[in-house]
């Protein structure tokens, strides 16, 4: 008689490969990408191209170094790259760029074993390790009119009233005329994303829609709003600004460093909505998404553990 291995769902093989499924995911990276290039100019391509370049170097030559099979093929570098590269300002130096990317690979990914292995996201962990080295580089933001622009105040710093400065309309926010990183500045293309990765299925829509929703009732109910306009102003306001959009459709449904059952992702989305309202209104930081998405990334495996579906037929070991 054969022994049966019990084991949970999913059991169906799909024809998706890492390769495909990181390939949906720079297309849908796409728009973002030349958003950033439209309004920022050449200089944001430059740091675009630099931190690709400079991930996928850097996992080369470490499997190279270290006698391990060549991952570049599977698009995976190149996505933590274009990711990294969207969570930077225009402004900064193409060495700090490469020093990241090299971070994000070495440390982050590929010492922990490389794609699959590593318990953070790496273009995240890279961002924070960059914002605590380089923090007066990481916050030079200027308006969306070119590298030559004077520098400014994101919107919301206007709204923490940690410096002065404009705040755009909601439509400028939504199109991309406002103050930012390379890849946040236009939700309207972040959405087009999103939504690219819905109709192919690359991504499940529980973490993103709960990630945002949970932030936008706290803010609502509970934030400052001490710049004078509507409540409905002040929220769309800051789910428009500070990546969230960014963070939470493209990192915050990261299959490796993210739970897989519907529950975990619903808990993990309503975390990291949370955390980056708590980071934004008790904290110094005006943003809090990265660091919101990291600290649910370490508590990831025991989300898992809890809300993983028993096998039907499980049999209970004694003792």
């Amino acid at each position: 008689m054969s022994k049966l291995t019990v084991s949970s769902s999913p059991h169906i093989k799909a024809k998706e490969t890492i390769s495909s499924i990181m390939l949906d995911v720079i297309i849908a990276l796409l728009p973002a990408s030349f958003a950033g290039i439209y309004f920022f100019g050449w200089r944001a391509l430059a740091v675009i191209l630099t931190s690709v370049a400079a991930c996928v170097l850097s996992e080369f030559v470490y499997e190279k170094a270290m006698k391990k099979p060549i991952s570049v093929r599977d698009l995976s570098a190149v996505v933590t790259g274009l990711l990294l590269a969207l969570n930077l300002p225009v402004t900064i130096p193409l060495w700090m760029v490469v020093l990241g990317a090299v971070f994000a690979i070495v440390i982050v990914k590929q010492l922990y074993g490389g794609l699959g292995k590593n318990f953070v996201n790496p273009a995240l962990a890279a961002r924070c390790f960059m914002v605590i080295s380089w923090a007066s580089f990481m916050t030079a933001f200027v308006n969306p009119t070119g590298i030559d622009a004077v520098s400014t105040a994101t919107p919301l710093a206007v709204i923490k009233g940690v410096s002065e400065g404009t705040l755009p309309t909601l439509s400028q926010a939504f199109w991309g005329a406002k103050a930012g990183c390379i890849g946040e500045t236009s939700g309207a293309m972040l959405l087009l994303g999103f939504l690219y990765l819905l109709i192919k299925r690359v991504i499940d829509f529980r973490t993103p829609v709960l990630y945002i929703a949970t932030f936008a009732l706290f803010i609502y109910l509970f934030g400052e709003n001490n710049i004078g306009t509507s409540q409905e102003y002040f929220t769309l306001l800051h789910i428009l600004t500070g990546g969230l959009l960014l963070g939470a459709i493209f990192m915050a449904t990261d299959y490796v460093t993210t739970p897989t059952t519907h529950l975990g992702r619903i808990i993990f989305g309503i975390g990291c909505g949370f955390i980056t309202f708590a980071i934004r209104k008790f904290g110094s930081y005006t943003e809090g998404v990265s660091f919101a998405i990291l600290l649910m990334n370490l508590v990831s495996p025991i989300i898992e553990r809890f809300t993983i579906v028993k096998p039907f037929g499980e049999v209970r070991k004694n003792g």
